[in-house]
């Protein structure tokens, strides 16, 4: 009787989770850190921002957004960053400008590289496994309750956009 040993080798090189990485924290502007992980279960729209772009009046819209539906569990979570050279030079400005001038009460991280080999690990794992990093300020990245990255959408489209308000209410109900 002849004895067959199969060996089944198994790589995975180069392949990746389809999930974003949601356990690295981002410094948080208030201190302390804030990561995508502590809202599992709940929908999340990262959102890359600057202070002196064309598109901060979007600042309206996202706080608008956050407040119609945090307590149904939205989460909006602006990240700043200067990879387009239009953001104010201390997270202390970028604080103050966004209270001051929008009333943003909604989680915020410090000034945060979002695009090439600097960006935060949330963004390189964006772009090596979903091919998207954003390509201006206000692009925005929608997260599913499980993790799962459900839309990405540019700078032009609106927070209040009929696009985003229903793929959030999809996620909330």
């Amino acid at each position: 009787m002849k004895r067959v040993l199969l060996a089944l080798v198994i790589t995975f090189n180069g392949l990746q989770a389809k999930a974003v990485d949601l356990n690295v924290p981002f410094d948080s502007i208030d201190g302390g850190t804030l990561a995508l992980s502590q809202w599992s279960g709940r929908p999340v729209l990262v959102v890359n921002t600057a202070s002196r772009c064309a598109f901060t009046k979007q600042y309206n819209g996202l706080q608008a957004l956050y407040d119609t539906y945090r307590d149904r569990g939205l989460v909006v979570l602006a990240v700043p960053s200067d990879d387009f050279r239009q953001e104010l030079s201390s997270n202390e400005e970028v604080k103050d400008f966004c209270e001051l001038q929008y009333g943003i009460d909604m989680p915020m991280t410090t000034i945060t590289n979002v695009t090439g080999s600097h960006a935060h690990p949330f963004y390189q794992s964006l772009k090596r496994d979903e091919g998207f990093e954003p390509t201006w300020n206000f692009n925005k990245v929608l997260i599913g309750p499980d993790g799962e990255v459900v839309a990405t959408y540019g700078s032009s489209t609106k927070p209040d956009s009929t696009r985003i308000r229903r793929d959030v209410e999809a996620l909330l109900n």
